[in-house]
């Protein structure tokens, strides 16, 4: 099975309230993390200057015990070492990415994901921009340029891989 750690970008206070059909992203992204964390596999948080931009919005804060967010201030979060040490730690083969904005940091984390060599999954409903067009376009050109899209259902069933178990059915409830 594969090792999949999740990329939570920027999904933080004075970002989030402007993207577009954001109540939607936000109760992607919940599902999508209480999946991982039922699968336990690695979720890695980002914030983007939080001096400027706030911290990660309390609806996702509040999933963890703690938050320990990669600081960073490159669009790219592999323009950070921490985020790089950390993903080297967690040693993925294969980073998927949800977050804000789709056009620019999420855009720009996959393109450089994938000079590294990295299989990249973009959970194309739980991210946003604060203009569809962006979004639209960033999407396309993710997936033009390699990258793998899915959605949060398709991604945790495809880890769940049978209708049996207790983890199936947790999982059911979770996306119900």
């Amino acid at each position: 099975m594969k090792k999949p750690c999740l990329v939570v970008i920027d999904v933080q206070e004075k970002l989030f309230p402007v993207m577009k059909d954001n109540q939607t992203v936000l109760k992607n992204l919940i599902i999508l993390i209480k999946g991982f964390q039922l699968f336990k596999f690695p979720i890695i948080i980002t914030e983007q200057a939080p001096e400027k931009l706030g911290n990660t919005i309390g609806e996702i804060a509040s999933l963890f015990n703690k938050v320990d967010p990669i600081v960073k201030t490159s669009f790219s979060c592999l323009g950070d070492s921490k985020f790089l040490e950390r993903l080297d730690t967690i040693n993925s083969d294969e980073i998927v990415l949800a977050g804000i904005e789709s056009h620019v940091c999420v855009y720009q984390t996959s393109k450089d994901l994938l000079e590294q060599g990295k299989y990249v999954e973009v959970v194309t409903d739980s991210i946003a921009s604060r203009n569809l067009h962006n979004h639209n376009t960033a999407v396309d050109r993710m997936q033009t340029e390699g990258v793998y899209l899915t959605s949060v259902e398709m991604l945790l069933f495809s880890f769940q891989k049978s209708a049996d178990g207790d983890s199936f059915k947790k999982l059911v409830k979770l996306v119900k």
